[in-house]
């Protein structure tokens, strides 16, 4: 059997001392498209699903990965906007930090040729965000997840 091009990995794989979202979830702008008479961009549709899709953007907490990668995206393709897990405050201290899991994550190995040499880059995908450890509960995807928009 052949590999498929998207293959499923574990959220723990990919990140894992976990991982800490920068930002709110926004929608994925569609840049092939024509812009909307108020210059803005509609938004980007999954290709295998047909559902509006949504970017988080997170930052891997492993002190040996890699430092080129200061922020991971990852896509969800949902009908709504993801609903990601509350902060957490540290006590003492003015910070909060919103830790999180996806579910159901997939990768896509590519050639970014965009810097001085080409390198090995990873697009990633998923079905769902939730907190850390809540991903085994959360597993049966969202009601919307996978379905064209009607």
């Amino acid at each position: 059997m052949a590999m498929q091009r998207r293959f499923a990995v574990n959220h723990q794989d990919v990140f894992p001392a976990g991982a800490v979202m920068k930002g709110e979830v926004q929608p994925v702008a569609d840049f092939d498209a024509p812009k909307r008479e108020d210059g803005s961009r509609p938004q980007q549709l999954d290709k295998e699903t047909g559902l509006p899709l949504w970017q988080v953007v997170v930052a891997d907490l492993d002190d040996e990965g890699n430092k080129n990668d200061a922020g991971v995206s990852v896509k969800i393709p949902a009908r709504h906007q993801p609903v990601p897990p509350s902060a957490v405050s540290i006590p003492g201290t003015p910070i909060t930090l919103r830790l999180v899991e996806f579910v159901g994550l997939t990768a896509l190995p590519y050639v970014d040729d965009n810097g001085n040499r080409p390198r090995l880059a990873w697009s990633y995908k998923a079905e769902d965000i939730c907190a850390p450890g809540k991903a085994d509960v959360a597993t049966p995807a969202r009601p919307d997840a996978g379905k064209a928009a009607a």
